[in-house]
C-alpha cells in the first residue's frame, strides 16, 4: 500500500515551489488503474487555473519519475495522476479551511457519531482549537473534534458562489460582447 504521509511530503514542497498550498492527496480506486488525487489552492485566491494544475502535474510527475528510476517509486503499480483545484464546493481538510469557511454551509461526515449522527449538515460555524463547531439542520449546535471528521465539505450555495473569488475575470467583456453579438445576429436571421 501506498505511503499518503510520504505523498504528501514529496508534493507539498512543489506546490510550495509554486506559491499553492496542498489542499487534500488521496488515492481513488478506478476501473483501471486508481487515481492519485493532489487538490491545490492559490493562498490568495483558494483555487488554480488550468495553468497553474499543469504546471503542478509537470513538476510532480519529474519528480516522481527521477525518484522511480533510482529505484525509489513512491507510488506502487500503475495509477493516474490528476491535479486539480479544490472547486467551489471544496473539501474542507485543514482547521484554517473552517475557519476560512465559516458562515456557509457544510457536510460533514464523521468517524464516531455525535448525537446520534455520524453525518452533520447545517451552517459551519468555525472552529476554536481543534473544536469544530456546525449548526446542524436537525439536531442544533454541535461542537466536534477535527480527529473525529471523516471527511467533510462546503455544499454549493448561491452565497458560496457569491462569496468566491473568481481566479480571472480577465477576457469576460469580450466573451460576453461576443455572445450578445452572436444574440443580435439571430434574432436579424428570424
Amino acid at each position: 500500500m501506498t505511503d499518503l504521509t510520504a505523498i504528501i511530503k514529496l508534493a507539498e514542497p512543489e506546490a510550495q515551489a509554486l506559491g499553492f498550498d496542498l489542499v487534500r492527496v488521496q488515492f481513488v480506486a478506478g476501473a483501471d488503474e486508481p487515481t492519485l488525487q493532489i487538490m491545490a489552492e492559490r493562498p490568495e485566491t483558494g483555487q488554480l487555473n488550468i495553468d497553474d494544475c499543469a504546471d503542478l502535474s509537470r513538476r510532480i510527475s519529474a519528480k516522481f519519475d527521477a525518484l522511480e528510476e533510482a529505484g525509489n517509486d513512491p507510488v506502487e503499480g500503475a495509477y493516474r495522476l490528476e491535479v486539480s483545484s479544490p472547486g467551489i464546493d471544496r473539501p474542507l481538510t485543514r482547521a484554517k479551511d473552517y475557519a476560512n469557511w465559516a458562515g456557509h454551509e457544510a457536510r460533514i461526515n464523521l468517524i464516531e457519531a455525535v448525537s446520534g449522527k455520524k453525518q452533520l449538515r447545517g451552517l459551519l460555524e468555525g472552529i476554536e482549537g481543534e473544536i469544530i463547531a456546525i449548526d446542524d439542520r436537525k439536531v442544533g449546535r454541535q461542537t466536534i473534534p477535527l480527529d473525529n471528521v471523516h471527511s467533510a465539505k462546503l455544499i454549493l450555495t448561491d452565497a458560496l458562489i457569491a462569496a468566491t473569488i473568481p481566479v480571472s475575470a480577465d477576457g469576460v467583456d469580450e466573451v460576453s460582447g461576443e455572445i450578445e453579438d452572436d444574440i443580435l445576429t439571430e434574432e436579424q436571421e428570424d
